[in-house]
């Protein structure tokens, strides 16, 4: 099959043929139709985080069709449509994951970093972590639901009851979690790179009640803040533009160090707190709201070949909405 593999981090992913995976047990056979990019993938590239299975085939935002089921693998048939998240496989017996946080599993098992993801024309995933992709989403609208959606969702449960969200990083995610937002009734204030006109306009238009740079403050006082741009200043910038008992949530998996900053701007129940992952709960939750609200993804289309220029373009903040590969 084909595929694109990152063989050594910080270095570009290379087109290669590699047999097709036999499906293990519990595990579904899927054939790939498209594939979100992630920033996550970005810093698995770039070295941010270390470790991962060498040679990789990286991506986890996969929607396919189920080709076939591995021993003991349930729940779907041959020819079903499934998404798979980053979160692929967990042990099911330590305390995080008896306490419904498996999220937090210690021995926890990553799509595209521990185990080969999507950017290829098959991959076998463990069936518990498959979801059934709702009606109305194309695949390529679809793929950025399995992160992008998913880890946004989960942000803003975490963020609470907050009427006033900021939002700070209009990507992939932001532009997801601004419609659940407004669905949900909520007030959304926009931060985007400073002079980015076009993404404050985009946030706008996408029901945002306000958009400027993460260098201004809002005309009035957040409640809480998703910080999805991976700068930790940010978390900072949030925090004195919060109100008091405020959440500042950092939704990615890797940032960079938050400044020391006084106590006085922490006081008042003000919290710093970060998302890790998901759960099978977020998932079935938030793919069975999508249609609701109805979210309307952006995409940007790539074929399987160009998977280094779609991490370029998001390395670069060049990319509006989300990058998804057209495998099939």
């Amino acid at each position: 099959m084909r595929a694109m593999i990152l063989e050594a981090q910080r270095q570009p992913l290379r087109p290669v043929d590699i047999p097709e995976p036999t499906p293990g047990p519990g595990q579904l056979l899927i054939e790939v139709n498209a594939c979100g990019v992630c920033r996550t993938d970005l810093h698995i590239v770039d070295g941010d985080l270390t470790h991962p299975k060498l040679p990789l085939v990286p991506g986890h935002q996969i929607v396919g069709t189920v080709a076939a089921l591995g021993p003991g693998a349930e729940g779907f048939e041959p020819g079903d449509r499934v998404g798979v998240p980053w979160l692929g496989w967990t042990d099911g017996e330590c305390r995080y994951c008896r306490s419904d946080r498996e999220n937090l599993c210690d021995d926890a098992r990553f799509t595209g970093y521990d185990v080969d993801g999507g950017f290829a024309e098959y991959a076998a995933c463990d069936h518990r972590y498959c979801f059934p992709v709702p009606e109305g989403f194309p695949d390529l609208q679809a793929a950025p639901l399995l992160c992008a959606g998913l880890i946004g969702y989960r942000s803003l449960r975490l963020a609470g009851e907050a009427e006033r969200l900021g939002l700070y990083g209009f990507g992939a995610s932001a532009h997801i979690v601004c419609q659940v937002a407004k669905y949900q009734g909520r007030r959304v204030f926009a931060f985007t790179k400073p002079g980015d006109e076009e993404g404050q306009v985009f946030a706008r238009e996408l029901g945002a009640d306000w958009a400027g740079g993460s260098d201004e403050r809002p005309p009035e006082q957040l409640d809480a803040a998703i910080v999805f741009a991976p700068v930790g200043p940010l978390m900072i910038e949030a925090l004195r533009a919060s109100a008091k008992g405020a959440r500042i949530i950092s939704a990615g998996i890797h940032m960079s160090d938050i400044p020391s900053f006084p106590y006085a701007e922490l006081w008042g129940e003000r919290s710093l707190s970060s998302v890790a992952n998901l759960t099978r709960e977020d998932g079935r939750e938030f793919l069975a709201l999508a249609p609701q609200v109805p979210v309307r993804i952006q995409v940007t289309e790539y074929p399987l070949e160009r998977a280094n220029e779609a991490l370029d373009d998001i390395r670069s903040g060049r990319l509006m909405g989300a990058a998804v590969l057209r495998i099939a």
